[in-house]
């Protein structure tokens, strides 16, 4: 386990910070499932751009159990969405991340990750949309700088008549940025905020963000795969592999770096690096009862629909393997004769 104090760039100038992040022997796991971080440090000082690098994963549903991906879980708990130990664990601005909610309600502290989108039946992920105008939005946000306000707008080119039933995933991730940056904060924390932006949007946002850290002394840390134009734009790398942080250190004082001005390649040199040592790692097939439980396990508790779905499917596997199990007589109303009948089709 590795822990690493991330220094304040030399012409950084701090104003009014007491301190920044630090994670201290953090433990953390979603009910149910194995932990994601067990000891988990990570300390970094204000005005540090760090990015946060690790494998390519996403929060998915696999029968009744969620994988987690351990980045976007990190940032949301040093925003403060999810509880861990005591208050020391995981302190922003000398602040407990969870229970301190100033830190949030004043602007000091901002996330800005995911999507404006809701989960709807059989439809999956569906945008948040309404017929209102983004100036609706924007200027309806109160106590904010005009200056400031103006200079977003104009550097994420948005256009304050666009209606935001009608807008495209770009435009509506560029309300979405505008809004979370309304408010001068002194820890901003990115989750992959750029993958629906243009070349020249990404760059200009950057740089925004490059300008904040240097003259306000910011934070951030920013969750990325996209390395286009970090190599200079970034001040640290924290490299994180299984729920453990494996690197932490300056960008300028990474080794592979100085033989590579690419740190797309260096990263997936890392990667690489880790996949094959994920494949090396003996894994056990499941065996024929591990597979009937879990599908035994998952129809207890969906039922009818969930048999429809694997009858209109055709497959024939699955639903043979249910009826074995003497599950078809509770959970469905069909009987032996037109089970029979249904299977022959099916088939």
């Amino acid at each position: 386990m590795y822990s690493r104090q991330v220094e304040l760039p030399a012409k950084t100038k701090v104003i009014d910070i007491l301190g920044s992040i630090k994670v201290c022997g953090m433990q953390f796991a979603y009910e149910a499932q194995t932990p994601i971080f067990y000891d988990f440090n990570l300390d970094i000082s204000p005005g540090s751009r760090c990015l946060l690098v690790g494998a390519n994963g996403s929060e998915f549903l696999f029968f009744d159990q969620l994988i987690y991906e351990p980045m976007t879980t990190l940032l949301k708990i040093m925003a403060g969405k999810h509880m861990v130990g005591g208050r020391d664990v995981v302190q922003v601005l000398s602040g407990s991340a969870f229970h301190d909610t100033q830190l949030v309600c004043s602007g000091d502290l901002a996330y800005l990750g995911g999507s404006w989108s809701k989960t709807i039946g059989s439809a999956g992920e569906v945008p948040l949309q309404g017929d209102f105008s983004a100036e609706h939005m924007i200027f309806g946000v109160e106590g904010i700088d005009p200056v400031r306000r103006e200079r977003l707008i104009e550097l994420l080119d948005i256009d304050l008549q666009w209606r935001m039933h009608k807008v495209s995933d770009g435009q509506r991730r560029r309300v979405q940025i505008c809004m979370g940056l309304l408010h001068p904060f002194q820890v901003l924390l990115l989750d992959e905020v750029t993958v629906d932006l243009d070349v020249v949007a990404r760059m200009d946002l950057l740089d925004f963000f490059k300008e904040e850290c240097d003259q306000r002394g910011a934070t951030i840390v920013y969750a990325t795969h996209i390395f286009d134009g970090l190599e200079t734009w970034a001040t640290h790398l924290a490299y994180i592999q299984d729920g453990e942080l494996k690197r932490a250190e300056k960008l300028t004082e990474v080794d592979e770096l100085k033989n590579s001005t690419n740190l797309l390649s260096v990263v997936e040199s890392w990667l690489r690096s880790e996949t094959k040592t994920e494949k090396k790692k003996s894994i056990k097939p499941p065996t024929q009862t591990q597979k009937t439980s879990s599908i035994v396990k998952y129809t207890r508790k969906s039922g009818k629909h969930f048999l429809t779905c694997l009858w209109s499917r055709g497959d024939a596997d699955s639903y043979e393997e249910l009826c074995e199990n003497e599950l078809m007589d509770v959970a469905s109303p069909l009987t032996s004769p037109q089970r029979e009948r249904e299977m022959m089709t099916i088939r």
